[in-house]
């Protein structure tokens, strides 16, 4: 994509992320966001969480040159369903369905189970990124035609990449996360001096009261992610998915292949009382941002989801240097702790003509209501002193 006559370039997916070379994808991927790291994706192939199986049929894009050589490309899956991606869509399937259209198969463009935001759209180095990302617009399209899907939507895309889909045609959309903003505090207690009094007084006694009864908390990572530690988690991840989703995401070798695979870009935050692991939260680890995901637990432990999701991730941080938590999805309990709204950015491409103008409609009501409700959060409800 350099001077001269313009390359050759044609779009094609590949069912597996191991048919693309890890050094070819990470390439584009970058190091900054490990979720889109090659070893990731395959963690989640191999095992068995990201599957046709499951409703997950890898249909990653590739955009190469004559030669062959990768210049773009994309993480995407064809679903049977709208489970695991955080943006939800099951009202636009009903619709269609309602009028005798069918939604499923759909297209997908995110990282499976992962509310994070990080690029969709991947560029080589040393192309021209713009052009790149103009043509992958247009791969997501044909590619979801092609397959017969519905529909095509990109999750948790950077703003730049959403405003660039909404110029080729993609409806936007906004979402709200918590997120908690490093404003280069030295430690956790200067932190602490930047909210309201009352807020101050009261993570304090959170703090006391997580940790009382002798329960120890550990932040393990690299060598120390053994496998008695992932037995435990799994089983708190396997209560809580149980509860509030009917059933787990991911299977037990996942955890295991992660730790091998990524161990370094791994924090599990677990809670012990007598020897006996009681809780935990898995974060992983990015370039500048620490991300929350999971968390369970064997008893009810007053105040103990705060202090390992929430001031154990904020005080690693700190020590790390790191610039933001995205502590994943929902959240109002998470503002009075520190974390405040941000937007999130979605695009979507539908191919059913009424339902797309229908959903432009509902977008428009709803892109209003986001932003008064993050203003609103905003000015009346931020933990933070005035200044």
């Amino acid at each position: 994509m350099g001077e001269g006559a313009p390359d050759v370039l044609t779009a094609r997916t590949i069912a597996s992320i191991h048919d693309c070379p890890a050094e070819i994808w990470d390439a584009c991927a970058g190091t900054a966001d490990p979720f889109l790291r090659h070893s990731f994706l395959a963690c989640l192939e191999d095992s068995g969480s990201a599957t046709p199986a499951t409703g997950w049929q890898p249909a990653h894009i590739l955009v190469e040159d004559e030669n062959s050589t990768l210049r773009a490309c994309a993480p995407a899956y064809l679903k049977s369903h709208s489970w695991g991606e955080y943006v939800f869509d099951q009202g636009w399937a009903q619709a269609l369905q309602r009028v005798g259209g069918r939604y499923y198969p759909k297209l997908l463009i995110a990282v499976p189970f992962t509310p994070a935001t990080g690029p969709r759209l991947l560029t080589a180095p040393g192309c021209d990124g713009e052009g790149a990302r103009r043509i992958l617009a247009n791969a997501i399209r044909l590619v979801a035609k092609e397959a017969g899907a519905s529909s095509a939507h990109v999750n948790f895309l950077p703003r730049p990449q959403w405003q660039a889909l909404g110029e080729a045609g993609y409806l936007q959309r906004r979402g709200i996360q918590f997120q908690w903003t490093n404003e280069g505090y030295g430690d956790f207690d200067a932190f602490l001096a930047a909210l309201r009094q009352r807020k101050r007084k009261a993570i304090r006694r959170e703090r006391r009261i997580a940790t009382e009864g002798g329960i120890e908390i550990l932040r393990l990572t690299g060598a120390a992610l053994d496998e008695e530690a992932w037995d435990a988690f799994y089983a708190f991840y396997r209560d809580t998915g149980q509860r509030k989703w009917g059933m787990p995401y991911l299977s037990r070798a996942f955890f295991t292949l992660l730790g091998r695979r990524m161990g370094e870009a791994v924090l599990l935050i677990m809670a012990r009382r007598g020897g006996r692991w009681i809780a935990g939260a898995l974060n992983v680890i990015g370039a500048d941002a620490l991300y929350g995901r999971y968390w369970g637990a064997a008893e009810d432990i007053p105040m103990l989801h705060f202090e390992c999701c929430y001031y154990q991730a904020i005080e690693h941080a700190i020590e790390a240097g790191l610039a933001r938590v995205e502590a994943g999805a929902q959240g109002g309990h998470k503002l009075q702790r520190g974390y405040l709204p941000v937007a999130t950015y979605s695009a979507h491409w539908l191919r059913h003509e009424g339902l797309a103008a229908a959903v432009a409609r509902f977008l428009e009501e709803e892109d209003r209501l986001v932003a008064e409700q993050l203003e609103a959060i905003d000015d009346a409800y931020s933990p933070f002193r005035r200044t």
